[in-house]
């Protein structure tokens, strides 16, 4: 938004108080539309296997994974399942993310099922009471 339009905007709303706010807020929305947002575009590649790390929160060990595309592995009571994995072509280094199915083979229940990123956990993590899993990196 410019100077100018702010400036009209707290003229605006110095005459007529609060009354002058839907049509302020429509301007801002207008406004915020004719400038697309810019589109950052990254190639990636896919890898054919997977490093993960499981950590028994229970016991406190930490057990690295390595999986292939279609594999799966078990982590106590849950197996993983690799979908695919994704990292930055230009930078293989870089921020991993890969697609896991999680099932608790005691309950015959998926405890998770999407992508997780390896440099946001969090973001996208695995609900048990006993393990987390995060992914490390995809392996060429």
């Amino acid at each position: 938004m410019s100077v100018r339009r702010l400036t009209r905007a707290a003229a605006a709303l110095a005459v007529y108080g609060f009354a002058a706010l839907p049509l302020l807020a429509q301007e801002i929305v207008e406004s915020d539309q004719d400038t697309p947002p810019p589109v950052i575009r990254e190639r990636v590649a896919r890898a054919d296997t997977a490093l993960l790390r499981g950590l028994d929160k229970v016991s406190g060990r930490t057990t690295d994974l390595t999986v292939g595309v279609g594999e799966a592995v078990r982590l106590g009571r849950l197996e993983i399942r690799l979908g695919e994995c994704r990292y930055p072509a230009d930078d293989p280094s870089s921020d991993a993310y890969a697609q896991l199915t999680i099932t608790d083979q005691s309950e015959n229940v998926t405890r998770f099922s999407g992508w997780m990123i390896a440099s946001s956990p969090a973001l996208s993590a695995l609900d048990d009471a006993r393990y987390d899993v995060w992914v490390i990196s995809c392996q060429i």
